[in-house]
């Protein structure tokens, strides 16, 4: 990869934390299929029995149960009011930073009043004129040097470009993009934090939070600067400093918080689901010619992935009351697990869900979330996407998997994805 720097401690980074979360070696949407089938609410830890840690943390001592239907998945997500996300500030946000203050983790008028003043940052017209910077730097800067190689590992690029996006689009100089793969690295490691283990947990925590506070500094500094200049410029840093919603703008806590977290989660589930497409994709070359001849069909492409393969395969709320579903009661306090991947495929919803088929009708599915909660950057993800496929069809002609390495496979109980996509091209 001819870019101006490559980091180990990144790419160490990325496989610890995709080696957290993966799991016991199970077939995954498999053992979905079989509950959506004969047990659709589960009492009990579902993650935690096929050895993935979620959001909650390990030691919540809450009861749990598990989801696996579209219709119950829907509707706690919907609910934000029933089923709340506060309990994260515990789990997951107590390794971003003592209060926990992460916009998944709020609830209620918080939430609302965040999601205000970030929504309007993130909105698909406001990505379009970050969209020409962001195509010099995925085309231009990682895939068009690549050309001659007429082979490559996709993944050893699909790293490093939503980082170097987010790197750009926050506003750090581009002089310091090498320590900007280190700050990556430690938004890795912070995300790694929530073991099963309470020994392993405690040793993660205290690495987590040398990381989180070292990106902390570097991101408020960058904040106070530009906030000293006054916030001129397009970047994401700026845009936040001037963002106002009923009379409110964030303030440099707020704003370094946000960026913090787009460091550490917004590159690498960019990352995978790249993986995943890719890999979805080539496996089928009368797709991909049929998708670098209509390109209008990319969009269908990246949703398809999204709901086939989700990275995240499951989402977290606790009942703030007494509810029942399907039969089952769950107690005020309980944990409940929307299982994503079980949900994106539910046979209900979603004609012959097992197969990967672009064509589909589109219904919502759940990898980016589902009402209140809905992830705030995914348009932004699905810009990077497509650029990167669309520069991956023009410049690497008929390209395939390259037959000399193991295919790539999509796995992982959580944070799904293809560790290795080797490819070639003429």
């Amino acid at each position: 990869m001819r870019t101006s720097h490559r980091s180990e401690k990144l790419e160490q980074a990325f496989a610890a934390l995709s080696a957290n979360y993966r799991g016991t070696d199970i077939d995954l949407h498999a053992v979905c299929r079989d509950r959506r089938m004969k047990s659709p609410v589960v009492a009990g830890d579902f993650m935690n029995s096929i050895g993935v840690p979620t959001h909650a943390g390990a030691n919540h001592g809450n009861q749990t149960f598990a989801l696996f239907k579209y219709d119950d998945v829907k509707h706690v997500l919907q609910d934000s009011a029933t089923f709340t996300s506060g309990f994260i500030a515990r789990g997951l946000g107590s390794f971003f930073s003592a209060d926990g203050l992460i916009i998944i983790a709020m609830d209620g008028e918080p939430h609302r009043a965040a999601r205000g003043l970030l929504q309007p940052v993130f909105a698909p017209n406001a990505m379009l004129p970050w969209r020409s910077l962001i195509e010099h730097q995925i085309r231009d800067e990682f895939i068009l040097p690549l050309v001659p190689d007429k082979r490559a590992d996709l993944l050893d690029f699909g790293l490093y470009f939503p980082i170097r996006v987010i790197y750009g689009l926050i506003g750090f100089p581009d002089d310091e993009l090498g320590n900007f793969y280190e700050y990556a690295a430690m938004g890795l490691s912070i995300l790694a934090g929530p073991q099963l283990d309470p020994i392993k947990e405690a040793e993660s925590r205290e690495r987590a939070m040398k990381a989180t506070n070292t990106l902390y500094e570097a991101v408020l500094a960058l904040v106070k600067r530009r906030r000293a200049e006054g916030a001129p410029g397009d970047d994401l840093v700026c845009r936040l400093l001037r963002a106002e919603f009923e009379g409110r703008k964030l303030d440099d806590h707020e704003i370094t918080t946000f960026a913090r977290s787009m460091v550490a989660a917004g590159g690498e589930t960019t990352t995978r689901t790249f993986s995943s497409i890719m890999t979805l994709l080539l496996q089928r070359p009368e797709l991909v010619e049929r998708i670098r001849n209509d390109r209008s069909l990319v969009p269908k492409l990246i949703d398809e992935s999204v709901r086939f393969e989700p990275v995240s395969t499951v989402k977290v709320r606790q009942a703030a009351r007494d509810v029942e579903i399907r039969g089952v009661h769950i107690p005020k306090g309980a944990m409940v697990q929307c299982v994503v991947a079980s949900a994106n495929r539910d046979e209900e919803i979603f004609d012959n869900s097992d197969t990967f088929n672009i064509d589909r009708r589109q219904k919502p599915s759940f990898t980016f979330g589902f009402g209140p909660h809905m992830c705030v950057g995914q348009y932004l993800a699905k810009m990077e996407l497509s650029i990167a496929i669309n520069a991956i069809l023009d410049l690497f002609p008929n390209i395939r998997l390259d037959p000399d390495c193991p295919a790539p496979e999509i796995t992982g109980s959580m944070l799904r994805g293809a560790s290795t996509v080797p490819v070639i091209w003429d």
